[in-house]
Order: C-alpha cells, then structure tokens, then sequence
C-alpha cells in the first residue's frame, strides 16, 4: 500500500481532476496535477500545478520522480504517456486500458470479442467502407472514433448515401457508424477494481441526457432488481477483461425488449458518479485513491437515493440569445437544506461547459424528484 503523505500524480487538470484531489487530500495524500491551463480547476486545488503538456518529457520525469503512482482524470490523455510513466511508477487504469477506451473501433471491437452484445456497428475508415452496408445497419449514427464526447462528433443518418455525406463531414477520420436502437433507458455502472483484481460496484444509475450530454441521474435506476444484478456483473466483467485498475464506468442501453447492450466506457470517474459524494459510503474520488494507492476498496452501498443535476454554463445566460453572464440565484438553491452544491471553479461559464452539480438527497424518490425539478425551474434549466 502506498501510505498517506505520499505523492499521487494526475493527468489532466478539470473538474474531475478537482474532485479526486480533494478526495486524496482529505486522505492524507499530496496531488500533483499536470495540466498546460494555468487556471485549470484541479491546479487550483492540487498541493502542486506542473503546467505542461501531457507529452512533455520534463515533465512526465517530474511526476516520475515525485509521485508514487499515476491516475488520469480524462481519457483523452495520449496513452504513451502513461506507458512511458509506467517504466517508473504504478499507472492506473493502464495504458492499454485508457487506449482502448478512448478510440470507439477498439472499444466496440473490444466488447464484442469478448462476448459483450452491443449495437450493430461498422468501422468505416474510407469512403469505400460507407456502400454494401449490412442490412438492418440503418438508421444509425455516425460517431468520430476519437475525440468524441458529450454529442460531439456525432451525425444521424438514414441512407447510405447520408452515412458517406457524414464521413466526409467529419474530415474523413476513422468513424464507427451505429444502428439506431430503440432505447428504453440509458444507465452507467461504476466499477472501483484493485491491483488484485478485488471488484465493486455501486447501485445502477439511471441517466437522462439533453443535447448529447447529461442532464439528470437517479440512483438507484428505476428497473427490475434482476436486471440491476446483471448490469453490475457486465460492468465488474468488463472491468476484469480490461485488467483495469481504478474507477470504470460502463454505459448501457437498456432497449424496449429488456435486453442490455454495452455502449462505451469512461477509464475514470464519470460525471454520472457525482452522486456518490453525497449519497454513498465511499465517492468514486476516494475509490479512485484507495485503487491507485492499493488500499483496501471501500464500501459502494448507498447510504440515500439520490437524484443529480448537471450545471452547465447556460444558467449563466439570461436568455438563449443573452450575450451577458449573470450569476445565478444559488440562495435560492441552497433554501433546500438537502441539496449539495459543487461548483467547479471554472472561471469562464460557456453554453454546454460543465460548471457544477446539485445532488439532492434524503426523502422518497418523488421527493427528490420534485426538488431536483424545482431546483432546474429556478436556474431556467428544462425539464
């Protein structure tokens, strides 16, 4: 075990960054975060800000030098990093891990090697791959492979020739196009695993999304307790597969027959996770701790239901038109004395940037339901 006092090293300086900084602080640990943003949200926070790029080789033997272990706080950070971390210190999750997850023709080729069902896909790496679809592929969605995140990179099309007009309008980069499924539910599964390969899950949640990214959680998900058992042992087996070490959350479908189909994975803490927080034993931030240090995991039951709100940058803005920031009226969020507020500290709010989240807690589900709801209604978010 890596004992506290040591140093933790983190790649990537956002909000999830932030969190697990605060997290092994109150722990004992001391944080490096390597971020190039001087005003990066975990920078601010960390007990040291090195303000780099992730491939800058001073750098990186720095964080080799200093940090007993290394995590990454997004999955878009280049992996080689992580493998050239890897010589020197524990890197959790691992290189090959975090590759897989952040390229879709890998992640889907991943999945359905090792028995996972998930939507009918092609991987479309020239136009020649857009003609002779199998059928029953279309409708579907174009995804970039890379890159992509919270609806970015993504086209809906019908016909063939709509899937080559997206190809092309996605600068002819590697893309996977999707079927089309008839979605009942989307949920996500956190899985904190251990360098023995000890495996936990939280309870399943439950995700609304608005414009591509997410909007509403509700924990636990409101299905069938079987179909919640076999959500958790996908995500624990997916997580095994990998070898992953740290927090993983798995996204699934849940179609109109029942039946649960793996959409992608996060090799970090997710933002449908914020509600471990408030409302279970252990946050997936002190996981993400306990996992890199090799402590013993802790406990996932949830201590409350909860239901979680994203704020992004619009409840700045007056009006969808309004060029002027206004602050929004947190008093009257905070009149609920079991809603918990996280602000980021985010300088800059933008239409669609991620700046916080309210976590309501404590009740019945249609108590904090409501108050989830009277909290959106008084920031101008829809419901």
């Amino acid at each position: 075990m890596i004992p506290p006092g040591s140093w933790l090293g983190v790649l990537g300086g956002g909000q999830l960054g932030r969190m697990f900084a605060q997290a092994a602080q109150s722990m004992g640990y001391k944080v490096l975060v390597l971020d190039p943003d001087p005003a990066s949200p975990a920078g601010a926070v960390a007990d040291r800000h090195l303000l780099a790029g992730y491939a800058d080789d001073a750098a990186l033997d720095e964080i080799a030098r200093i940090c007993a272990a290394v995590t990454t706080e997004f999955e878009n950070v280049p992996a080689i990093a992580l493998e050239r971390l890897a010589v020197a210190i524990p890197a959790r999750p691992s290189a090959a891990a975090v590759r897989i997850a952040q390229d879709r023709v890998l992640e889907k080729t991943f999945l359905s090697g090792h028995g996972f069902a998930v939507a009918p896909y092609r991987a479309l790496s020239s136009e020649a791959d857009c003609a002779g679809l199998p059928p029953g592929l279309l409708p579907g969605i174009v995804k970039t492979a890379r890159l992509g995140y919270d609806g970015k990179g993504q086209l809906v099309v019908a016909t063939e020739a709509e899937v080559l007009a997206a190809f092309r309008n996605l600068k002819g980069q590697p893309c996977v196009l999707e079927k089309r499924i008839a979605v009942a539910l989307e949920i996500s599964v956190l899985i904190g695993r251990a360098p023995s390969g000890a495996c936990v899950a939280w309870p399943v949640a439950e995700n609304g999304h608005r414009s591509g990214i997410l909007d509403r959680t509700i924990v636990p998900a409101r299905i069938a307790p079987a179909l919640s058992d076999d959500a958790r042992s996908i995500g624990e087996r997916v997580a095994a597969r990998l070898d992953y070490v740290g927090v993983l959350c798995v996204e699934m479908f849940v179609t109109d027959d029942g039946r649960l189909l793996v959409n992608e994975m996060a090799p970090r803490p997710h933002n449908s996770g914020h509600w471990t927080i408030d409302g279970a034993i252990t946050s997936q931030f002190e996981q993400q701790c306990r996992a890199m240090a090799d402590a013993p995991l802790g406990d996932t039951a949830a201590h409350s239901g909860a239901v979680m709100v994203n704020l992004l940058g619009d409840i700045w803005f007056e009006t969808p038109a309004a060029t002027a920031l206004r602050e929004p009226d947190w008093n009257a969020v905070l009149a609920d004395p079991s809603a918990k507020l996280h602000l980021y500290g985010k300088h800059e709010p933008r239409r669609g940037r991620k700046m916080g989240h309210v976590t309501c807690v404590g009740g019945t589900l249609e108590s904090r339901l409501a108050r989830a709801a009277r909290i959106k209604r008084i920031l101008g978010i829809p419901d």
